[in-house]
């Protein structure tokens, strides 16, 4: 099942996908949360129904994708965990040692865009990087979890581009303010349930494309640190909770790695591919023009 998060007029909603367009949750089973950590808390009973009316939504019309406004698929996450230097070939190309233990930081909820939408390049920095990734969504509380009970936890998948600007990134020992710029982050366009995906994701193909040239090309089974193993360590130090989104970690390819280094620049378009999971699409803009247009 692929559930999506979207506005329609002003009102934000969850709708699930089909080949016609978005069927909208609270046509399938009303009452529903319209978000989906709180959609995820009410556990899988829930996700049961939710099935289970689509297997009755003949009567219910789709809307056109052309008639909403996509939002990332969850907007207001307790916990954004973003893993750093999680592939090893991408540890090599920063020169950075191969780290026996997740390299976590944080992103802000501020710093999202969806599918579709604009990544800015600010007003303070050319250096705008790209970095494909996976994302895993946790579906309930989970602490002192074990590693073989971990993907019990896991909800389902979506795809990130973690846009970093390089720059203010390696000011400091600290990633946090380069991985934070406004609309920076871009999530989307939908998340899959686990069942539609193979254990931890892994071993599916994940590719980053700028204006259709391949600049990073990988696979999930090549991450340092799994999902299962990524859940264990994490929950051993805090409580994971339904709708926190972990965001898996780059392959080698970046921008920055390569010379000349190449920037996303306004007019730009990139794309995330992620085998079985969809592709993320995003235009880059200048902030300056940004600001102009509105």
């Amino acid at each position: 099942m692929r559930l999506v998060s979207y506005e329609h007029g002003s009102q934000p909603a969850l709708g699930v996908r089909s080949s016609e367009g978005i069927l909208p949750l609270a046509d399938l089973v009303p009452e529903l949360p319209n978000n989906l950590p709180a959609l995820l808390a009410l556990g899988a009973p829930t996700m049961r129904r939710i099935a289970n009316a689509l297997g009755h939504a003949s009567q219910i019309k789709p809307i056109p994708e052309g008639a909403i406004r996509l939002l990332p698929p969850i907007t207001q996450a307790g916990k954004i965990l973003c893993l750093g230097l999680n592939y090893a070939d991408h540890a090599a190309e920063s020169k950075q040692a191969r780290p026996d233990f997740p390299v976590i930081f944080l992103r802000a909820n501020t710093s999202l865009v969806a599918h579709g939408q604009a990544i800015v390049r600010p007003l303070q920095s050319p250096a705008l990087d790209f970095e494909g990734e996976l994302v895993a969504v946790v579906g309930r509380t989970a602490r002192h979890v074990k590693r073989d009970d971990a993907l019990d936890y896991i909800a389902g998948y979506s795809i990130f581009n973690d846009a970093s600007i390089r720059d203010y990134q390696l000011r400091t020992p600290q990633w946090t303010v380069g991985k934070n710029f406004d609309a920076s982050g871009a999530f989307g366009p939908d998340f899959i349930t686990s069942d539609e995906i193979q254990p931890g994701a892994s071993g599916l193909k994940i590719e980053t494309r700028l204006n259709g040239a391949v600049m990073q090309s990988a696979n999930t089974r090549d991450m340092i640190f799994g999902v299962a193993e990524t859940v264990e360590l994490l929950s051993a130090c805090m409580t994971l909770e339904a709708g926190d989104v972990l965001v898996m970690g780059t392959p080698a390819g970046v921008g920055a790695a390569r010379k000349p280094p190449v920037w996303m620049k306004p007019g730009d378009v990139v794309e995330v591919m992620i085998e079985k999971l969809g592709t993320l699409s995003n235009p880059i803009v200048a902030e300056e023009d940004q600001a102009r247009a509105a």
